[in-house]
């Protein structure tokens, strides 16, 4: 029962609670996030583990005009429960129900709709300087960065520009030992060692008292307590690191207690320049699985038991395997027959799947952090050593390496292999993680082949061709579970469609995992005496111009199918290569993902209201065709 929860309707309800109610509400937080895994999957530890920190911010700020900024946004589940959300939190991550990540359009509490790690620190010290030109000198600017983002380059980039500008803001180091997967690189060995150590916190005073009981030395030593200090800053906890770009560093301190952040946020309120205030936390604090396990236990399945003591009894497993199973396992057999392959993730080990090839190659498997520009800049290096890199990364994350795609991959025309995991709608996670774009920006560069395998049996032939291509190539494939359509597989050759069947009366054109629903359309459509041809195409760059123009020239119907972007995607390079033909388009229909962002919910959901399931695709053929048939009619009776 939420009884201190339930009546929180803002932060300024929680002004009045004793420090006692304050712990009780945070135990009642924690059994809502539980509740909530008991309904559906969602980001479950990271939001365990900032519970107390997100009630001390709200006691110390007054967040209606000072600004807040979580990064990454999966930790936002607290601050959605004290932000008058409470009441519509057990919609989170359902069609028309609350985003699993920050959204300015639920909340004037949520400033930016934050799901790709690193830009916190950017956009807070933007605000503070937006509020001060403005003449709101009054406001507080506090960003929230987890340890695992810390790496992200933008993050060092605006930690630079800060301490250069000399501005108050605050920047809260989440110290939690993980990133999704366990953090990696240099910079975590070096917050690590401030977790080896208390004494950091509090030393001048300690020192003071204890030089002073020297009496030759004390009045001296206690002039150079500062050196001392910055000293022992450098050598056990790495905060010259911060000290030197500009910031104030405190810490490290208990982020599980709420009255040492209040003290600390209050200290650290008023001061005048940067600070960067390192706060150590729980991934998983309060169910000891989640502690334990973090990293199942990010965004694990619902749970199907769980006692009184929170200890999970069972976790509802799903049976089916998913387009990722099916990469991994290919990337797997890839690099166990060429010693020359390598594959590097984004801090998305197992997200990706890759857990199997981490374990049996560590010599080529690269996990680099959140750090998607350097990965692909890294993949450059090697495949101009000679190696053939992969770079395994998801849809939406990729944008983050624009430019190093084009300026060190298919500039230099590098054979280096992109497999773009959750390409497509991704379902709950909504419009931050949509992987709609990568068509359309991936065409755009000259040498890049753009493939989308159609079912399970594409999967391993289309990376074999992309290893095995001298140039960039690149692979996309959704969230969604693995499906086949049984037919004798036509070897995959560059630039070549599949043409599963023949059809006189048009044809639909899958690119990507969607073909078998095109399939099963085509059936249906056959049944009502419609012969519908479905083809495979198999890559949107180079197109099959052979095939397509084919479709297009003596066919009544073509329709094109992508789960990706119209503007710019599969369906635009066909009307590109039908208008460079010059050819009549008025038989073509695109069908794929409109020009706009989309909601959250349930991948299948909304295939279907964008009319890219069986029943929308077939809507579109029977209307193409009557459409057709209309103009027929209306050029005879000018006739």
């Amino acid at each position: 029962m939420s009884e201190i929860l339930s009546r929180i309707a803002g932060p300024a309800d929680l002004q009045p609670l004793s420090d006692q109610e304050l712990v009780q509400l945070a135990h009642e937080m924690r059994d809502e996030l539980i509740r909530v895994l008991s309904i559906r999957p969602a980001h479950f530890a990271s939001n365990l583990g900032v519970v107390e920190l997100c009630l001390a911010l709200h006691l110390t700020f007054d967040f209606t005009k000072d600004r807040l900024i979580w990064d990454t946004g999966h930790q936002i589940y607290p601050h959605k429960l004290i932000t008058g959300r409470f009441d519509r939190f057990h919609t989170i991550r359902t069609r028309g129900g609350l985003m699993g990540y920050p959204n300015p359009a639920e909340s004037p509490f949520d400033l930016f709709m934050t799901g790709h790690a690193g830009c916190a620190t950017a956009c807070s010290l933007g605000l503070k300087v937006g509020d001060e030109l403005l003449g709101h000198t009054d406001r507080h600017s506090v960003a929230v960065v987890g340890d695992g983002a810390f790496p992200s380059g933008i993050v060092f980039e605006a930690l630079n520009n800060a301490g250069h500008l000399k501005k108050k803001l605050l920047v809260i180091l989440n110290d939690n030992q993980m990133s999704i997967c366990p953090r990696v690189g240099a910079l975590a060995s070096c917050f690590d060692r401030a977790r080896l150590t208390n004494f950091y916190q509090g030393s001048k005073r300690r020192l003071k008292f204890i030089l002073d009981k020297l009496p030759l030395v004390g009045k001296m030593a206690n002039q150079a307590v500062d050196q001392v200090r910055d000293a022992l800053k450098a050598l056990l906890t790495g905060g010259m690191l911060f000290e030197e770009l500009g910031f104030h560093y405190v810490g490290p301190i208990d982020g599980h207690d709420i009255q040492a952040l209040r003290y600390w946020l209050n200290q650290v309120k008023e001061h005048p320049a940067p600070v960067l205030l390192h706060v150590l936390t729980v991934k998983g604090q309060g169910v000891p699985q989640a502690s334990e396990d973090p990293v199942t236990f990010h965004t694990p399945p619902v749970f199907e038991k769980i006692d009184e003591n929170r200890t999970i009894v069972s976790l509802k497993r799903g049976g089916s395997k998913a387009y990722t199973d099916a990469v991994s396992s290919a990337i797997h057999d890839a690099l166990r027959n060429d010693p020359k392959v390598t594959v590097m993730t984004a801090a998305m080990c197992q997200g990706n799947k890759l857990e199997k090839v981490r374990t049996e190659f560590p010599d080529r498997f690269f996990d680099v952090g959140i750090c998607e520009s350097h990965a692909v800049a890294f993949a450059a290096g090697q495949a101009k050593a000679g190696l053939r890199p992969i770079v395994d990364i998801y849809s939406t994350f990729l944008q983050r390496a624009f430019d190093q795609i084009f300026q060190e991959v298919t500039l230099q025309n590098l054979p280096v292999t992109f497999c773009l995991d959750r390409a497509g709608l991704t379902g709950p996670d909504g419009p931050t993680h949509h992987g709609c774009f990568d068509i359309t920006y991936l065409r755009l560069f000259p040498n890049m082949v753009v493939m989308a395998p159609g079912d399970e049996l594409d999967v391993a032939p289309m990376l074999r061709f992309a290893l095995a291509h001298d140039g960039p190539a690149s692979m996309r494939y959704p969230k969604a579970n693995l499906e086949k359509v049984e037919r004798d597989l036509t070897p995959v050759e560059l630039g070549q469609a599949e043409i599963h069947e023949w059809g006189l009366d048009g044809a639909i054109i899958a690119l990507g995992s969607l073909f078998p629903a095109c399939v099963k359309a085509a059936e249906r459509l056959r049944a009502e005496g419609l012969e519908i041809g479905v083809i495979n195409a198999r890559f949107a760059k180079p197109l099959d111009k052979g095939t397509i123009l084919r479709a297009v020239e003596e066919l009544p119907l073509v329709v094109t199918v992508e789960e990706g972007t119209l503007e710019g995607g599969f369906g635009s390079a066909v009307l590109e290569a039908v208008h460079a033909a010059g050819l009549d388009a008025r038989n073509l229909v695109r069908l794929g993902i409109p020009d706009r962002f989309i909601e959250h919910a349930e991948r299948g959901e909304l295939l279907a209201a964008l009319g890219l399931d069986v029943d929308g695709i077939c809507r579109a053929v029977r209307l193409g065709l009557e459409r057709r048939s209309e103009r027929y009619e209306d050029s005879a009776l000018v006739e």
